[in-house]
């Protein structure tokens, strides 16, 4: 589960890590008061759970109450890579004489965390890594034997980050691990012209496997705000809301993850991530489809099953059961292999549905979901174009 910023911050103050003052508000008029409260000058922030927020325009500068409405409200309803803006931080500016940056994050492959350290904070660590990957440290952390003062120090010295920021880096281990963290991410993390040491930013992605010992988690998981991701959560799939245009299904998680790096890599963006399983029934399959199907960002979907438990046939039973109840307007690709492909298949080629395409690998039919997904953008660009145009010339 990913938290918002300001959840983050939380988290941060709560383990010694110093932040600034700040506030979450809903309305423009409640980020005046806040600013008054602040001093009034201030940074609103837009609350969404995904990255770009200030080349979006999600996070400006406020000099008085009066602009951080004005900011507030031009700020709020904003869409940000899918992602609208119910909430903005209000914040108190910080003179900022250095930008660093520093995360923990779990290497699944090594069996370890993973210490991530630049001098080069306030961009995205993955530009710098691809401009200069000298300039970003990474430090293998051992689970059971933590960052004590001398690793926190080595960390220090591989990121070229002053020696005073050694405490902050242990207190973000404790974040990490006091709260079963997959990641804990500060940028930027700044000295001031004071010589403080702030955390500017934060991300922290919790770990759902550990929500069993904790219980304060259900206050931060406000996944039921988003309606879809409600339905999924109802329904008992594995749903995550990303910001592309092909929806994905798969059954299971490793699948999944294969299949969006695939579609990533003919040029499309992944809409989402649901996982149903690998002892998927029909209904299950039916009620993923229609899930992805309700979402009006996802312009292709793409089922990408391996019969095993799930065998195909069953997954064609549960889409073509999903277009009994739900009207099919967007394309749909389907590759079906392993146990009963072949009557998987068939089933599908009697439905004879012309919005229906199946693919024989998963790069055919990632690429034929990214084209038709393709297709469609530019369909609805040069129809709003043209409906431009009309109203133009009626005027």
């Amino acid at each position: 589960m990913d938290l918002y910023e300001h959840q983050a911050r939380e988290l941060l103050h709560d383990n010694g890590v110093l932040v600034p003052g700040a506030e979450v508000v809903a309305t423009a008029e409640a980020a005046r008061a806040a600013a008054e409260r602040l001093g009034g000058r201030v940074v609103i922030k837009a609350q969404v759970k995904t990255g770009g927020r200030g080349k979006a325009g999600g996070v400006k500068l406020a000099d008085d109450p009066a602009a951080a409405e004005l900011t507030a409200r031009r700020i709020l309803g904003m869409d940000i890579k899918g992602h609208t803006v119910h909430r903005v931080m209000v914040a108190e500016p910080v003179e900022v004489a250095r930008e660093l940056y520093l995360g923990f994050t779990l290497d699944r492959t090594a069996g370890r965390f993973l210490a991530i350290a630049s001098a080069e904070g306030g961009m995205e660590i993955e530009e710098v890594a691809a401009r200069r990957p000298e300039a970003v440290a990474r430090i293998a952390v051992d689970p059971a034997e933590g960052v004590t003062e001398a690793k926190a120090a080595e960390i220090a010295v591989a990121g070229g980050l002053p020696r005073e920021t050694t405490e902050t880096i242990r207190r973000l281990w404790t974040v990490l691990t006091a709260h079963d963290a997959l990641l804990v991410e500060v940028n930027p993390l700044v000295v001031t012209r004071d010589g403080a040491i702030v955390a500017l930013d934060g991300k922290v992605t919790l770990d759902d496997n550990a929500r069993f010992r904790q219980p304060s988690w259900d206050a931060a998981d406000d996944r039921a705000r988003d309606p879809l991701e409600a339905r999924a959560a109802a329904a008992g799939l594995g749903y995550v809301k990303l910001d592309g245009q092909v929806g994905v299904i798969g059954n299971g998680a490793g699948l999944v993850m294969s299949t969006l790096d695939v579609v990533a890599g003919c040029g499309a963006r992944p809409a989402d991530f649901l996982d149903i399983g690998g002892g998927a029934s029909a209904q299950v399959m039916a009620d993923g489809l229609s899930l992805v199907l309700d979402d009006p960002e996802v312009r292709s979907v793409l089922v990408n099953v391996f019969g095993g438990i799930t065998a195909c046939d069953a997954v064609a039973d549960g889409i073509v059961r999903a277009l009994d109840t739900v009207t099919l307007t967007k394309p749909l690709v389907v590759r079906l292999d392993g146990n009963n492909a072949a009557r998987g298949r068939a089933i599908l080629g009697q439905l004879a549905h012309p919005l229906v395409h199946q693919a024989d690998t998963m790069d055919g039919a990632a690429a034929r979901a990214a084209e038709l997904a393709a297709s469609a953008a530019s369909a609805a660009t040069a129809e709003s174009g043209a409906s431009g145009a009309s109203d133009t010339s009626a005027a």
